[in-house]
């Protein structure tokens, strides 16, 4: 048997532990896990292409709601010299398996200071530095409105002036709710949808479709200006309108 099939069916016993760890977290708490499955390639090669577009610079790159590390997988090879990339997960089981993916990444090399896990909630980090990129896996649409809203402002003050952040949305999601959920749920959902939209009017800079991905997702990306970049709350003003 050859170097690459050993490679390619090591791989794909990982990925599938890494599917079923993931099912069993969103058994326990599919509030703050948001799905049954990691996102697949091309939804976490979309994610990051805000990263993929500076190639061969250095960035600080913010990864929040990393879960089983289906998009830092696509992060570490994009790491160019002199780039850090933070990675904030709160589930302590997910980030466990994250410094596992980190120190066995090949791409490291012994340079692991340059990956850091920190296990807590992106509203609780405080790194010291600003970020170029920030790609959310978080599960807005399980949020209420307040917390999406502190997510949202805490990442538009951790970019820096003119950076990017990313973050997608399942399809389909308001009218699953609409039949499945509570009036109480469906109405929470609808307006965290209506507060995000009041971010994308003001920042968003882009907008795709990922059909090759279970279930099928939207990507947004969010580039705020120079002059509002570091102004929490300011976003908020512009959903309630």
């Amino acid at each position: 048997m050859d170097n690459w099939t050993t490679s390619h069916d090591r791989v794909l016993a990982q990925r599938h532990a890494e599917g079923w760890m993931f099912l069993i977290e969103a058994g326990r708490d599919l509030g703050t896990t948001g799905a049954v499955a990691p996102s697949g390639v091309a939804l976490a090669r979309t994610l990051t292409d805000p990263v993929r577009a500076r190639a061969g610079r250095p960035l600080n790159i913010l990864e929040a709601g990393a879960g089983t590390g289906a998009v830092t997988r696509s992060l570490l090879p994009l790491l160019s010299p002199g780039s850090r990339l933070d990675v904030a997960e709160a589930n302590p089981r997910f980030a466990s398996r994250l410094r596992q993916l980190a120190a066995a990444h090949p791409r490291m090399g012994g340079r692991e200071e340059r990956i850091r896990i920190h296990p807590r909630r992106v509203e609780e980090l405080d790194t010291g530095r600003h970020y170029d990129v920030i790609v959310s896996g978080l599960p807005f649409a399980n949020f209420t409105p307040h917390q999406v809203e502190t997510i949202m402002d805490r990442y538009l003050e951790l970019l820096h002036p003119g950076g990017t952040l990313t973050y997608f949305a399942y399809l389909g999601t308001r009218q699953a709710r609409s039949l499945l959920a509570s009036r109480a749920r469906a109405r929470r959902h609808r307006a965290v949808e209506d507060l995000l939209t009041g971010y994308h009017r003001q920042y968003a800079t882009g907008c795709w479709t990922v059909w090759a991905n279970l279930p099928p997702a939207k990507v947004w990306q969010l580039t705020p200006p120079a002059s509002t970049a570091s102004r929490p709350g300011h976003a908020v003003a512009g959903a309630a309108r």
